[in-house]
C-alpha cells in the first residue's frame, strides 16, 4: 500500500528519524556498578527470588523508555498527518443535495426506474444539516438546513415528474444556497446539455460537487415530441430516439390506427381528425420510457353552438360554411320576425334597416351579457343601421375596393389570405383589427364587450357580392373559428399545453389533476394528462412534447465530460477523515501516563 493511501503528508514520516538518538541514548548509557556489602548479606534471597526482582527492576527501567518511544513515534505520525477513507456523508456539516426529476428520469430498466435509483443514492449522501433542491422546470427547494430525519423523510416524498428538466439552474440554485464547506451532491440522469457550465462555475467558486449519474435503459424509445392543431386535426411529431429500427402503431384509443417505421434518428408526422371531446393519442407497443409514449389531446364537447342568423337576403356562401361546422346549430330568421330562445352567437347579415326591430337588438347585447357573441357584417347601407355599441365601425356612405389586406398574427386570422374585393370605408371606433385594408379601413375586427359579462362583438367588412375570398377554400376555416371564438369555445391550440407549463386563474380554483385535486390560483402541469377546473365545461390537456427530454440515452459523464471535481457512478464519494486529532490524544495520554510513572517512582 502507497504511503498516500493512510497519511496526507507522508514526509511527516521522516521525524521518525529522532527515535534513532533514543535508543543509542538508551543502548550506550553507563551501566551500574555492583558494590558488595558484608553488613547487608544477611538481606540476600535466594537466587530465584533474586532473579525475578532483577528482572522486575529492568522493566521499571526500561518502561521509560517505551514510554518515550511512543511520543516520538506519535508526535511523527502526527506530523504525517494519517487519515481513513470515509463515505463523505459521514464527515460532512452540511450537505445540499440536487436530485433531477424531470421526466427522463422516469426511464425504466430491471423494474426501476432511474429516479427510484437516484432518491436512493440520495438517502445515503445524506448526513449533518441537509438541503434537498428538486430540478424541475423550474428548481424547487423543498427542504433547508433540515435534520437528517428529516431529509430522508423529504426524499421519501418526492416523485418524478413529467415536465422537461432545467438541471443546470438547479445546480445554480444549490450552489448559491451552500456554504464553502458544504458537500453538493447530484444526483441524475445527466441526459440534456446546459448543466454542465453551471457545475464547472459552482466547482471554481470553491464548492465541492459530486455528479451520481444514473442512465440505465432508453436504448429502444420512440415518442411523440410535437403536436400541432389546425381546425379540428391534430398533427404529431414521432421521433425514433433509440439505437435501433423500430415499428410502431399510432392512433386515437378507439380509433384509426396507423404503422410507423423508423430507423434511429428517424422522425414520422401523422394527422388525425381529433374526435369530439378529446381522446389519448398513442404509440404502442411501449418501452421503457413511457411517458412519451401518450399524448393527451382535449378537444371541446359536444354541445352545440347555437346560432341566429338574422337576414332579409341570405348570402348562402355564409350559410353553407356555416353549415359545415359541425359544432353549429343554425337558425335563420328573417326580420321582422319575433325571436324567442337563448343563442351562443348572434349574426347580423343583408338586414334591411326598417326591418330591424328594436327586440332583435336587445336579444343580441342579452346574447354578450351571458358570455356569448354578436357578429356584423358590412353592407351598402351599414351607416343607416342602428347598431349602436353592436357596430365597431363608424361607416361612411362610400365603399372602397382592396387588391390586398394586411392580416395580423391573431389565431383567429392566422395562415389565412383574404385578398381583394370591396368593403365598407370607415374608422373603427372600438376594439382592434386584425385584418386591414389598404387605406387602413378594418376589414375585420373585434372587441370585448364593455359589459363585464365576457361577450364578444365581431366585425366583417368585406361585401359579399365583389369578394374573392368567399370562393376561398379557407372562408368556411374563417367562420368556424370565428363562431367557437364568439361562442366563447376554446380552440384546440387554447386546450393542450406542455408539461411544465400553468394554469391560471383570476381567482383561486379547485382542478382536478392526474394526481388528485389542487386548488389555487395557479397551476402547475407537472403531470402528463387531463386537467378539469370545477365549473369549467371544458378539460385541458398536458404532454410531454419535448424532443431533448425524449432523447433519454445519456452518454457517461466523466472527468473529461465537465472538469474541477468528483465525478462518478452511483457509488457513494469517499473523503479522507484526519486522524491528526486522535494521535495526539494518544500521544498527551502517554506524556500524562509517564509523569505519573516518574512520580511513583520518586524521581518527581
Amino acid at each position: 500500500m502507497a504511503l498516500g493511501d493512510a497519511f496526507l503528508t507522508p514526509m511527516g514520516l521522516l521525524a521518525l528519524a529522532s527515535v534513532l538518538p533514543l535508543v543509542l541514548l538508551y543502548l550506550l548509557r553507563p551501566r551500574p556498578s555492583l558494590v558488595r556489602l558484608p553488613t547487608f548479606a544477611f538481606l540476600s534471597v535466594d537466587t530465584d527470588q533474586a532473579t525475578r526482582h532483577r528482572f522486575l527492576e529492568r522493566f521499571r527501567r526500561d518502561a521509560l523508555f517505551l514510554f518515550q518511544l511512543v511520543v516520538l513515534v506519535g508526535v511523527s505520525l502526527a506530523l504525517a498527518t494519517p487519515y481513513l477513507s470515509v463515505p463523505s456523508a459521514a464527515v460532512a456539516e452540511e450537505t445540499v443535495l440536487v436530485v433531477d426529476a424531470s421526466a427522463s428520469m422516469a426511464t425504466q430498466s430491471g423494474g426501476e426506474t432511474r429516479f427510484d435509483r437516484a432518491v436512493d443514492a440520495a438517502t445515503d449522501e445524506v448526513g449533518g444539516a441537509t438541503t434537498v433542491v428538486v430540478a424541475e422546470s423550474t428548481p424547487r427547494i423543498v427542504l433547508r438546513d433540515g435534520s437528517e430525519a428529516a431529509a430522508r423523510g423529504t426524499l421519501g416524498e418526492l416523485r418524478v415528474t413529467d415536465t422537461p428538466g432545467d438541471l443546470g439552474a438547479a445546480v445554480t440554485a444549490a450552489a448559491t444556497l451552500a456554504s464553502e464547506d458544504a458537500r453538493l451532491v447530484v444526483v441524475s440522469d445527466f441526459a440534456g446539455e446546459g448543466w454542465q457550465t453551471a457545475v464547472e462555475e459552482a466547482r471554481a467558486s470553491g464548492r465541492a460537487v459530486e455528479l451520481q449519474q444514473f442512465r440505465d435503459g432508453g436504448t429502444d424509445t420512440v415518442g411523440i415530441v410535437d403536436l400541432s392543431f389546425d381546425d379540428g386535426r391534430v398533427t404529431a411529431t414521432v421521433r425514433n430516439a433509440g439505437t435501433a429500427s423500430a415499428t410502431r402503431t399510432l392512433g386515437f384509443e378507439g380509433g384509426e390506427q396507423r404503422r410507423i417505421e423508423l430507423a434511429p434518428g428517424d422522425v414520422a408526422v401523422e394527422t388525425f381528425d381529433v374526435p369530439t371531446g378529446g381522446g389519448i393519442l398513442r404509440l404502442t407497443p411501449g418501452d421503457s420510457f413511457a411517458t412519451d409514449d401518450v399524448a393527451y389531446v382535449a378537444a371541446p364537447g359536444t354541445e352545440q353552438v347555437r346560432v341566429l342568423l338574422l337576414t332579409n337576403d341570405e348570402n348562402t356562401y355564409l350559410t353553407t360554411a356555416l353549415g359545415l361546422v359541425d359544432e353549429v346549430d343554425l337558425t335563420v330568421v328573417t326580420p321582422p320576425t319575433a325571436v324567442r330562445g337563448e343563442y351562443d352567437v348572434v349574426i347580423f347579415s343583408n338586414v334591411e334597416p326598417q326591418r330591424l326591430l328594436r327586440g332583435d337588438l336587445e336579444l343580441a347585447r342579452e346574447t354578450l351579457a351571458d358570455g356569448g357573441g354578436v357578429a356584423v357584417l358590412a353592407q351598402d347601407d351599414l351607416a343607416q343601421l342602428r347598431y349602436g355599441d353592436l357596430l365597431l365601425l363608424e361607416a361612411s356612405r362610400e365603399v372602397g375596393t382592396t387588391t390586398s389586406a394586411t392580416v395580423g398574427d391573431d389565431p383567429l386570422v392566422d395562415g389565412i389570405d383574404f385578398s381583394e374585393g370591396e368593403y365598407v370605408e370607415g374608422t373603427l371606433t372600438a376594439g382592434r383589427p386584425l385584418v386591414t385594408a389598404s387605406d387602413g379601413t378594418p376589414l375585420v375586427a373585434v372587441a370585448d364587450s364593455g359589459d363585464g359579462g365576457g361577450g364578444q362583438v365581431l366585425y366583417y367588412g368585406y361585401l359579399e357580392r365583389d369578394s374573392a375570398f368567399r370562393f376561398n377554400y379557407l372562408y368556411p376555416v374563417f367562420w368556424k373559428r370565428a363562431i367557437l371564438s364568439l361562442a366563447g369555445r376554446a380552440s384546440l391550440d387554447d386546450l393542450n399545453y406542455r408539461t411544465g407549463e400553468r394554469l391560471t386563474f383570476a381567482d383561486e380554483t379547485t382542478v382536478t389533476t392526474p394526481s388528485g385535486r389542487l386548488t389555487g390560483t395557479t397551476v402547475p402541469l407537472s403531470q402528463a394528462g387531463f386537467y378539469t377546473a370545477d365549473g369549467d365545461e371544458n378539460r385541458v390537456g398536458a404532454s410531454l412534447l419535448d424532443a431533448t427530454e425524449s432523447d433519454v440515452e445519456a452518454p457517461l459523464v466523466t472527468s473529461e465530460t465537465v472538469a474541477g471535481g468528483t465525478t462518478g457512478t452511483a457509488a457513494t464519494a469517499s473523503v479522507p477523515f484526519d486522524l491528526t486529532p486522535a494521535v495526539v490524544a494518544v500521544v498527551l495520554a502517554v506524556v500524562a501516563g509517564e509523569l505519573l510513572f516518574l512520580r511513583r517512582r520518586g524521581d518527581l
